[in-house]
């Protein structure tokens, strides 16, 4: 039997011996709708209240329907920025890695285009090396694992360079930097930004806008690990590689050789993980399986409760 044949004149939906209360206005003036619920007009709320087919048509029962209290949910994190994130989480953490086997390797710096065992350091880190002809003062080397740590610092980094310019591209499209990382005008003000850095500093919980919505200091911190921290130990690792740098020279000269090349990028990625050290530690403040929750499935409660 066709579906509108089912429904009675009064909004009841019968269906096999049972009917569904849909609350349609009645036609105003009549009697059912004088027996009604005195909703105003066109207010129509689906009750969740079945009825015994024995029940008449002609008669409306009204019925307390309860407003069971459900986990309503709303979007927080976009699927391109959730990709990214997982993604240069994973290369990060191999190019970190891999990056203090590198070191390990050879854990003195320089400054200029060259530099060896024989020649003055910037500085250096007082650990033991992996090879045996790195002086170090210590009278034993660890495992030399400088060939797989190369090579997997190289794949890696070019996931990060090829996830960077996904985001960069679709972020630029979908206006994901204008409305969600750009400060307003409004808290740009010292004011503003004074009561963020104090806030932080604190260790205090952020409020429930705050999971909304990133505050002053978080928009200024990802806008310079995006645009500067980023391009900039991506820019120091190509020029410390000879095969880019014989197609393009400039990219070393410009920072004043290899080992400078090679000691900035050091520092900048000092920078990078001291960022992820503070960042997990307000995730965690924050609340963890919320803002893990809404990293990994892009939606969360709208309590966002601090679990």
């Amino acid at each position: 039997m066709p579906l509108l044949q089912r429904i009675n004149r009064y909004g009841f939906l019968r269906n096999r011996g049972r009917a569904a209360a849909i609350s349609v206005d009645p036609p105003q003036g009549t009697a059912a709708h004088q027996r009604c619920s005195p909703l105003p007009p066109r207010v129509r709320i689906v009750r969740a209240t079945w009825y015994h087919s024995r029940v008449g048509d002609s008669v409306c029962i009204p019925s307390a329907a309860s407003a069971v209290p459900t986990a309503t949910v709303a979007s927080r994190h976009s699927a391109l920025v959730r990709v990214t994130h997982w993604i240069t989480t994973l290369c990060f953490f191999a190019l970190l890695v891999s990056g203090v086997e590198i070191v390990i390797s050879h854990p003195r710096f320089y400054w200029g285009e060259t530099g060896n065992d024989l020649t003055p350091t910037l500085f250096k880190i007082p650990i033991p090396a992996s090879r045996h002809l790195v002086p170090t003062g210590y009278g034993y080397v660890l495992p030399d694992a400088n060939g797989w740590s190369r090579y997997l610092h190289f794949q890696a980094a070019w996931v990060v360079v090829l996830t960077g310019l996904l985001y960069l591209i679709c972020g630029l499209f979908t206006g994901h930097f204008g409305n969600d990382l750009l400060p307003r005008k409004a808290d740009l003000s010292w004011r503003e930004f004074s009561s963020a850095i104090a806030k932080h500093l604190r260790f205090e919980r952020p409020g429930e806008a705050e999971a909304w919505s990133y505050n002053v200091l978080q928009r200024i911190t990802y806008l310079f690990v995006i645009f500067v921290l980023f391009p900039l130990v991506i820019w120091t690792g190509l020029a410390m590689s000879p095969a880019f740098v014989s197609a393009f020279p400039a990219t070393v000269n410009m920072l004043g050789g290899q080992q400078s090349a090679r000691t900035l990028h050091f520092f900048v990625s000092l920078a990078l993980v001291l960022f992820l050290l503070v960042h997990i530690l307000m995730v965690w403040l924050a609340g963890f399986k919320s803002r893990m929750r809404a990293m990994i499935t892009g939606r969360a409660a709208k309590s966002m409760e601090r679990t």
